[in-house]
């Protein structure tokens, strides 16, 4: 299965060709080389290490959202149901 995550870009570097993005408070440097014409404070899709496409706020917000209810019906199911963590 492959999965790009969305995320949002909080800076540019390297003259325009990498970006520190934020996917859901995990914070990665991806390469923009796929990409033209992208700015700080843009949703972009991330797929191993590369940002393929730009979307919509709204569009991220809705994918960050189902991953984690997806990760943390897993988790549940994986643990019986409880707080792993005590």
């Amino acid at each position: 299965m492959c999965l790009a995550v969305p995320g949002q870009i909080l800076s540019i570097e390297g003259e325009g060709r990498t970006a520190m993005v934020d996917m859901g408070g995990v914070k990665r440097r991806v390469s923009l080389e796929l990409l033209d014409d992208v700015r700080v404070g843009q949703y972009v899709l991330v797929h191993v290490g590369f940002a393929l496409q730009t979307i919509d706020e709204a569009e991220a917000r809705e994918t960050l959202e189902m991953l984690e209810t997806y990760f943390r019906e897993e988790l549940e199911a994986e643990t019986g149901g409880g707080d792993p963590r005590g």
